[in-house]
């Protein structure tokens, strides 16, 4: 017997909202936890000290060696699933390697295996943003798109890679080791995996109960060959904003524990709230920047929230005051939300559906290639040389770009778009 509340218009459409919240949820906490785990090392490497001493330099390359995997990774994982048309085996696989890997950090004894270890971690990481966010646009209504991409990217790793991390793993290193605090990474990440196999579907239920022409949408659109790709004018501006936004981004993540604690005194308690007034920004501004521009569009959005940005490494130079420089983290550490528009809502409204995937990983990688990989290294050897505020004002530097290269994007929000266009006929 037909279930009737699935078989008529309108309960597909309740079907599919209930679907959008619940995939939203899910991958809300994967990407979070591959954030979380990220984030681990930069708040463990004062607790490391004793056992492995690391120079600012190798503090860089292992963070830019995770970057430099997960660039690699997320271009081959973004080119296979749409060759494929396949999305969930790879998240599941991509979640469980991660898990696993992150968890492996822990037995290392020196520093060519940890090493190692985050490039294997890294290796795993890449292929979840573009699974995720490939899952979510399809899965979204227009109205909610940009709201969507950004709790998934933004805010879910701000709450867990930003609030949870810094509080959970420095306690966690306090109290039994930060051996212990890389091993426990492994639980959370298996439990999302079985959640992830037992929820979410290849295709969302409006594709897959509509008539055959929308339900096919991704799979009978046009797929543009590579080159086609880098022809897209905003696709290319996009993967230049990513280089230079990673560079401000990795760089801040990677050396603003130790700053803090090295360079200006902070007890490792005052360091990890101050960082968690970054995770409480990443939050916020991680669902507000997208959702404003749904409304505003996509392009003054990013400059005027960048703009802020630039601001944020510079305080960490120059505010003493613990209470006072987390409050002017909160209302300039605005980067995270702009994430989500130049590696995700952009793109997915300016390539076809069977293209996404590709132009996700492809801007995600080239970011990840330059900026968080060569960013960080840069920055760690900059910083031996002429101190560890280089690596703040080379933050400062990527952000500053980003908003001279914003000018050169194309709009590409609905309603903008169609406020536009209402505009040409009345005239």
């Amino acid at each position: 017997m037909t279930d009737i509340t699935t078989s008529t218009p309108h309960g597909v459409e309740r079907d599919a909202r209930r679907y959008e919240n619940r995939l939203l949820l899910l991958l809300f906490l994967a990407f979070g936890f591959v954030f979380f785990d990220r984030q681990a090392l930069a708040f463990l490497a004062p607790y490391m000290d004793a056992d492995f001493g690391l120079s600012n330099g190798e503090l860089g390359t292992l963070s830019g060696v995770l970057a430099l995997t997960w660039a690699v990774a997320g271009m081959v994982a973004g080119r296979l699933s749409d060759r494929l048309g396949r999305r969930k085996p790879i998240l599941i696989a991509a979640v469980v390697l991660f898990s696993v890997f992150s968890s492996v950090s822990g037995l290392m004894a020196g520093f060519a295996g940890l090493l190692a270890a985050r490039a294997l971690m890294g290796t795993a990481e890449g292929a979840v943003l573009p699974m995720a966010q490939s899952l979510m646009v399809e899965a979204s209504r227009e109205s909610r798109r940009g709201l969507n991409m950004g709790l998934l990217q933004g805010s879910s790793a701000g709450l867990l890679g930003g609030i949870v991390a810094p509080v959970v793993v420095v306690w966690i290193a306090e109290s039994y080791g930060w051996r212990t605090a890389f091993y426990v990474t492994i639980v959370p990440g298996l439990v999302i995996v079985a959640l992830i196999a037992k929820f979410v579907r290849e295709r969302p239920p409006l594709i897959r109960t509509a008539p055959e022409a929308v339900r096919d949408s991704a799979a009978g659109q046009p797929k543009l060959a590579l080159k086609d790709v880098l022809r897209q004018r905003n696709v290319v501006i996009c993967m230049l904003i990513a280089c230079c936004y990673l560079t401000w981004f990795v760089t801040l993540i990677t050396f603003t524990p130790t700053y803090l604690t090295e360079v200006k005194g902070f007890a490792p308690g005052t360091m990890s709230g101050v960082m968690t007034c970054l995770g409480v920004a990443w939050v916020l501004w991680g669902f507000a920047t997208p959702g404003i521009s749904d409304r505003i569009g996509r392009k003054p959005a990013l400059i005027g929230f960048t703009a802020l940005a630039v601001l944020c490494p510079i305080a960490i130079v120059y505010v003493s005051s613990p209470a006072l420089l987390g409050l002017i983290m909160i209302f300039t550490y605005t980067g995270l939300g702009c994430f989500t528009l130049f590696m995700a809502t952009i793109p997915a409204e300016t390539v076809p559906p069977g293209t996404l995937a590709t132009a996700l990983g492809l801007i995600m990688g080239v970011g990840e290639l330059a900026g968080g990989f060569l960013g960080p290294v840069i920055s760690g050897w900059a910083s031996d040389l002429w101190g560890l505020q280089t690596a703040m004002f080379i933050a400062a530097g990527g952000a500053l770009i980003v908003v001279l290269l914003s000018f050169g994007l194309r709009e590409t929000a609905p309603a903008v778009l169609r406020r536009r266009a209402a505009a040409e006929v009345t005239r």
